[in-house]
């Protein structure tokens, strides 16, 4: 009788946890999120080589800015 009482009790544990995951309307909204996801990391990168002088200009120009007053100090 326990043996029975296991299986029973391990068949039901078994279903339980097969019948928690995600219904295949979730497995679509999950791979679509992970597809523009994926893009928007695509599409950033993409950007950032693109235009890198107008970042590399813009780190010179600040660099010239707070230069310029140390500078004067010292004179």
């Amino acid at each position: 009788m326990k043996k029975v009482m296991s299986l029973i009790a391990v068949a039901l544990f078994t279903a339980t946890v097969v019948s928690c995951g995600p219904s295949a309307e979730e497995k679509a909204k999950i791979e679509e999120n992970a597809k523009r996801v994926a893009d928007s990391i695509t599409n950033a990168i993409s950007a950032s080589m693109s235009a890198p002088t107008e970042t590399a200009a813009a780190v010179d120009t600040a660099a010239a800015a707070t230069a310029t007053p140390a500078a004067e100090a010292k004179h």
